[in-house]
């Protein structure tokens, strides 16, 4: 069993138990407001991909909180810390104290963490009218990069209400994942061996894409995000009618796409261009190709 600890942070009302509630516990959007403020440090453990338990610790961000896990709770909290998330929300009216709090987060990781991976999101974007996030984003943006020398951060804009939510949680579950580089290896090499335009390898719990092969350049580079966002909401919508997503298969003039469950933890999903292709040589052939994805999956939370 491996564990990675995983530090969600940000100022109270920013979405962060929002964004966690839908992306582990198959929360709605809607569903979201029911949701209180976190009181401290709420600690939660999600099995991802079988044997890969992420230590969530979501911390409160009132004030008197975010001061105490600086005087009092620092060594508890930023040690053999993997992932720093730091959410930030787009409307705030602090944003010079919640830019103190973000520095305060950096030193201490720098402190105790030195190796962990830190993420900003910039999040509720959706508020922001359309033609104006863009802009705004790559300005905060630009500020926190400066801010968090010598550290690097990555940042994503990031909304409860669309598909950004997953390109967000994709990119960071993706420094997670154990032996990524060979599950890489093992969908080019299967992509090339049927022809696939496409590849993805999704979480089955979170539908979060966790590996991908693309060897046909498509227009749309949001693709995976809203997949996810797509198929989530359809698996959400299967439960209520007490039914379990098993498999989809789509077709049109030109293209076949099949989405299966891969390994017990994982679907896979095989985009090819050749719309003729029979159902059953596809199936057959990820059938054929399970066992070299459970074997990757398991020597990789072994190693």
């Amino acid at each position: 069993m491996m564990r990675k600890k995983v530090l969600l942070m940000g100022k109270s009302g920013g979405g962060k138990t929002s964004m966690r509630s839908i992306i582990f516990a198959n929360y709605s959007a809607k569903d979201t407001r029911r949701l209180g403020a976190t009181m401290d440090v709420e600690q939660s453990y999600v099995r991802f991909l079988g044997n890969l338990i992420l230590n969530l610790w979501d911390c409160g961000g009132q004030e008197a909180f975010m001061e105490s896990y600086f005087a009092t709770q620092k060594d508890n909290i930023f040690k053999n810390v993997e992932v720093l998330i730091y959410v930030f929300d787009i409307q705030s009216q602090e944003v010079d104290k919640d830019l103190h709090y973000y520095q305060s987060c950096l030193e201490s990781i720098l402190q105790h963490s030195c190796n962990a991976k830190i993420f900003c999101l910039i999040h509720k974007m959706d508020l922001i009218s359309e033609e104006m996030r863009t802009t705004i984003f790559t300005e905060r943006e630009n500020i926190l990069q400066d801010l968090s020398k010598p550290l690097q951060c990555s940042c994503f804009r990031t909304s409860i209400y669309d598909e950004t939510l997953y390109r967000a949680w994709s990119q960071i579950v993706y420094q997670l994942v154990p032996n990524v580089k060979g599950l890489e290896k093992t969908l080019e090499n299967f992509a090339e061996i049927i022809d696939a335009d496409e590849i993805l390898l999704f979480e089955k719990a979170t539908f979060l894409v966790i590996s991908h092969c693309t060897r046909k350049e498509h227009r749309d580079s949001h693709r995976f995000e809203k997949i996810s966002d797509i198929i989530k909401q359809f698996k959400l919508s299967c439960s209520k009618l007490a039914a379990a997503f098993q498999s989809m298969e789509v077709r049109n003039s030109t293209f076949a796409c099949f989405i299966e469950l891969c390994t017990p933890n994982t679907y896979v999903m095989v985009v090819i261009s050749d719309p003729t292709i029979s159902s059953e040589v596809t199936l057959m052939n990820i059938r054929s190709a399970r066992k070299v994805f459970e074997k990757l999956e398991k020597d990789g939370v072994r190693s």
